[in-house]
């Protein structure tokens, strides 16, 4: 009599469902699945909706370090190695559902299902492109190209879906954060991409695919005066010093 076969592992059946050492849980807008510092047991598979990562140094400045969106890992780092404390927090943007996976039970299926640590070695390859690409974005383009893109990675772009996409609202600050720039420059670059058809936005911003001529073939306008100034602080307070003294005198 022949054995029966083993059902044939499905890594899509096996996250989208709950079941041992794993468990579906919904996370609000603004609440977080776990904090900077907390102990790093589990891992989450985001279903729907989007997060951010974010990091806060040592005299409490945050950081947007890269934004979630559907079929990404949160927390991979629980199982490298020994148990560790999170390295950075993970906040919903919109309301997400999320599969969250133990330690022991992620490591385990790894190990015994070759379709499952292929996907999950597929997803940490095209993380490790998108934080190089995020590098060579910081070094090499203008704070409006970076702008851009950001907002095309919102957008998804290059996902099935519609030519023009609503992004999840997101204020000018966080933009600004993960770009590298201020409040008010993103500001006048999104007023910029409006007045050129690039975007609309009223509450939530819609991308129109017209913005990936800025970073597929470079279409910028030459910049203009309406450009809030860079303001070069060391030569600043300089200046301001050597009139403090003139006044003296």
């Amino acid at each position: 009599m022949m054995e029966p076969e083993h059902a044939k592992f499905d890594a899509t059946t096996f996250l989208a469902k709950a079941g041992l050492g794993r468990r579906i849980v919904r996370v609000k807008a603004k609440h977080v699945f776990f904090s900077q510092g907390n102990p790093a047991d589990s891992v989450f598979y985001l279903q729907k909706g989007r997060a951010k990562l974010t990091v806060l140094s040592e005299k409490g400045k945050e950081a947007t370090v890269t934004l979630l969106s559907a079929r990404d890992f949160i927390g991979e780092e629980s199982i490298a190695g020994a148990v560790g404390l999170r390295l950075a927090t993970a906040t919903a943007i919109t309301t997400c559902t999320a599969l969250k996976i133990e330690r022991t039970e992620m490591i385990r299926v790894m190990h015994e299902e070759h379709a499952f640590s292929d996907l999950f070695v597929k997803f940490l390859l095209a993380r490790s492109m998108r934080t190089q690409a995020d590098l060579v974005d910081q070094l090499f383009n203008s704070s409006e190209k970076r702008l851009a893109r950001i907002l095309l990675l919102m957008a998804e772009f290059g996902e099935p879906g519609e030519p023009e996409m609503l992004i999840p609202k997101i204020t000018q600050g966080t933009l600004a954060d993960m770009i590298g720039t201020t409040r008010s420059r993103v500001s006048f670059f999104m007023n910029r991409f409006r007045k050129m058809g690039l975007v609309d936005y009223n509450g939530r911003i819609r991308v129109h695919k017209s913005l990936l001529n800025i970073i597929l073939h470079d279409q910028l306008p030459e910049q203009n005066a309406e450009k809030p100034p860079i303001v070069d602080l060391p030569q600043a307070r300089s200046k301001i010093a050597m009139r403090a003294l003139r006044e003296q005198k």
